[in-house]
């Protein structure tokens, strides 16, 4: 045999090893990471993405906790991210190929089949995702079909041309002349708009409250005249929702012969003091109606959130599962959030989202516009028009649910104590 001819055989050989050798470990790959369909529990091949298996039952608590999480994620990132559950119950033999011990157990492939991580137990969207980050995988949304809103705070679709005097300082709505409440400061007066945020504010203080009440000067509701808080008559009542109402009056004999056409309950500055700051947030401990606020449990004890926003950040303050029942803010509609762990576990409906309110600081800088300037929404166009059309002065910005208790999950323990707290009241 030549020289020629064996340099040929040779080339052959290794030619032939190497494709031996491909096929092995193509195979070897696809063993240790099954690939799975995105919509069914079958094993079926698919385009070579990021997967994230999730092996569970329907019937398992934190699973079915899992699904609506699930689809989003299928939804907002199809073509860029491959999502499948696995029903282990259904088809035991699959948690033998994945040797998994617990469910849910969530399994993570990069896109050639290897695995990069796996978690046991629920695994809330945030965490998945902030998981990919963590492993230098990140994913845009897919934007068809998805609906967009993010009016940010440069641009209110109005602005607030309004005199100062004119805004109360706690809420920012226009002040009625009749039921105005002012606190002197040594900065100047602070313009309220009613005895009610008056006492907003007085529980959020921090400074010592010692004959604070001199300060403070209310409205007499029929002549208009400043009467001193500490010699005013209160007549109480609701109006045609429930939410309760005060005017103040100069004395008991004004209250009264106002009683005598509208009705309501004449009392004294201890006792409206006593009601007003009776229903506290379990957030912030700020004064709030339970008509105005959302219903929050903790291991079954109901207490209160002064905003949507708020409502979540009681999961932060206790440590503990809750679970929030709120109102859309244009429609009135119920919308329920439970947390599990610091993440959120069930969301009804799921096209709910939250308005996260802002406002420019001195420096450039924006942050929170306040309690008063938050809200949730069961869908994006509710959204939209109570922003734009009932609501032109606000800036600030649409964000999920998922992410506004993620940051109040955030917050430090010394954060949330100074939480909704105005320490010196100074005007802005």
């Amino acid at each position: 045999m030549n020289k020629a001819m064996k340099i040929l055989i040779i080339i052959a050989l290794v030619v032939v090893v190497s494709i031996v050798i491909a096929i092995k470990q193509q195979g070897k790959n696809s063993a240790s990471a099954p690939v799975v369909a995105a919509n069914s529990d079958t094993v079926t091949a698919v385009e070579n993405l990021p997967r994230l298996v999730d092996l569970g039952a329907d019937k398992c608590i934190p699973c079915k906790m899992m699904a609506p999480m699930l689809d989003e994620l299928k939804t907002e990132y199809k073509g860029r991210l491959e999502v499948a559950f696995i029903d282990v119950w259904k088809k035991p033999d699959e948690a033998k190929k994945y040797g998994i011990k617990i469910i849910p157990t969530q399994i993570f492939y990069d896109a050639s089949g290897k695995e990069l991580f796996r978690h046991e137990g629920f695994f809330s969207k945030e965490d998945i995702l902030a998981k990919w980050k963590e492993m230098g995988i990140t994913f845009e949304k897919t934007t068809s079909g998805v609906p967009v809103f993010e009016r940010y705070v440069y641009r209110p679709a109005m602005a607030d041309s309004r005199p100062k005097e004119q805004i109360c300082y706690m809420c920012d709505v226009d002040i009625n002349p009749k039921t105005l409440v002012t606190v002197k400061t040594e900065k100047g007066n602070v313009r309220l708009c009613s005895p009610h945020c008056y006492f907003i504010m007085y529980s959020c203080l921090t400074e010592d409250k010692t004959d604070f009440e001199k300060k403070v000067t209310v409205t007499d509701f029929t002549s208009g005249a400043p009467v001193p808080l500490t010699e005013a008559a209160f007549l109480a009542g609701t109006n045609k929702n429930g939410r309760p109402t005060i005017q103040a009056y100069a004395n008991t004999e004004k209250a009264g012969q106002t009683q005598k056409v509208s009705g309501g309950n004449i009392i004294a500055l201890e006792a409206l003091k006593q009601n007003e700051l009776s229903h506290r947030c379990g957030f912030c401990d700020r004064a709030c109606y339970p008509q105005d606020a959302a219903k929050v449990f903790v291991s079954g004890i109901a207490t209160w959130g002064c905003c949507s926003h708020c409502a979540l950040g009681v999961a932060a303050r206790t440590g503990k599962d809750i679970e929030v029942h709120e109102k859309d803010r244009l429609t009135g509609e119920p919308i329920v959030v439970k947390t599990i762990n610091g993440s959120i576990a069930s969301l009804e409906p799921s096209t709910a989202v939250a308005w996260f309110g802002q406002r420019q600081k001195p420096n450039g800088t924006w942050g929170s516009a306040g309690c008063f300037h938050q809200g949730f929404f069961t869908s994006v166009e509710n959204l939209k028009k109570w922003v734009l059309e009932q609501n032109p002065r606000e800036t600030g910005k649409l964000i999920s649910i998922h992410q506004a208790l993620a940051d109040k999950m955030k917050l430090l323990p010394e954060q949330i104590q100074k939480a909704c707290k105005i320490g010196e009241c100074s005007p802005k």
